[in-house]
């Protein structure tokens, strides 16, 4: 008999809606490959199929998939499930996937819930196109730089974060479009899901003094940025004059415009080179 890995989506909250499809993969496999053992044992045991269970998460991927895609090349039948929703969003998942396609093993995918789809669903808004951030950076370069490009974006925008980091993003979103509508989802499909929805700020305001706890999702709604008259005029001459003189230095400001007008940095920079230089010389003048 051929391996074959089913990638099979489970419950993001009520086991209840696990598929007849996945309960019966699930029942029938050898082993299942879990992101948190302990938390697919519970549904295991909902569905009253106890099975082997093998750890596979990021912190062990490499030496975890190495054993998987031996037992597989040994015949085995395993399911891939992720700690909750649908594999390889937002979890390692995809590296076992693409390294059993490159293999040429089977492949079977069971589709089910996931947080992303739950959450633009419950947010009311235009969903017709949206983007997928996922977990943003805790910290640096590409933290500030993805966090730009999600305020500048027109198009829906849904990202995932910790309860103990939520503030922390809620404050950052506040800096670069505090009039954007938003939807903030808490546990959902779980007995206290709760949708809160509002401006970025008034999102940010509601949580102040509350006790943040249970796994969130933000929609950020359609926004053509029209608090801000300058990024309208997407010309970036226009927007390093407006990050000027709103006080940025040339680095912040080309920063800034470079994430919203999707430039290169190089180009940017150059005609910052130039405004500055103006000044200078102009400064110089009596």
């Amino acid at each position: 008999m051929e391996g074959k890995l089913y990638v099979v989506g489970t419950p993001i909250g009520n086991l209840e809606d696990i598929t007849l499809r996945a309960s019966r993969i699930l029942a029938e496999v050898d082993l299942v490959a879990a992101e948190d053992t302990r938390r697919t044992l519970q549904l295991l045991n909902h569905l009253g199929c106890p099975k082997t269970l093998v750890s596979y998460h990021e912190h062990n991927r490499r030496e975890a998939g190495e054993m998987l895609l031996r037992r597989l090349n040994e015949g085995a039948q395993i399911a891939l499930v992720t700690d909750a929703g649908m594999p390889c969003i937002s979890d390692p998942g995809w590296e076992l996937v693409d390294a059993a396609r490159k293999a040429e093993l089977a492949v079977e995918m069971i589709p089910g819930p996931t947080a992303v789809a739950t959450a633009v669903a419950a947010s009311g808004m235009d969903s017709a196109r949206f983007t997928f951030e996922g977990f943003i950076p805790r910290k640096g370069r590409e933290r500030r730089e993805r966090l730009d490009a999600a305020a500048a974006r027109t198009e829906m925008t849904v990202l995932y974060e910790a309860p103990h980091r939520l503030e922390r993003l809620l404050q950052d979103l506040c800096e670069r479009c505090p009039d954007r509508p938003m939807a903030l989802c808490k546990d959902l499909t779980k007995r206290f899901e709760a949708v809160e929805r509002g401006s970025v700020e008034q999102v940010r305001r509601s949580l102040e003094g509350r006790e943040i706890l249970g796994e969130y999702v933000l929609v950020l709604g359609p926004w053509a940025g029209e608090q801000d008259p300058a990024s309208q005029a997407m010309d970036p001459e226009t927007l390093l004059l407006a990050r000027k003189a709103a006080g940025d230095d040339k680095k912040e400001a080309v920063r800034q415009v470079t994430a919203l007008l999707r430039l290169k940095k190089r180009d940017v920079y150059q005609l910052a080179m130039k405004i500055w230089a103006d000044e200078s010389t102009g400064s110089g003048e009596d």
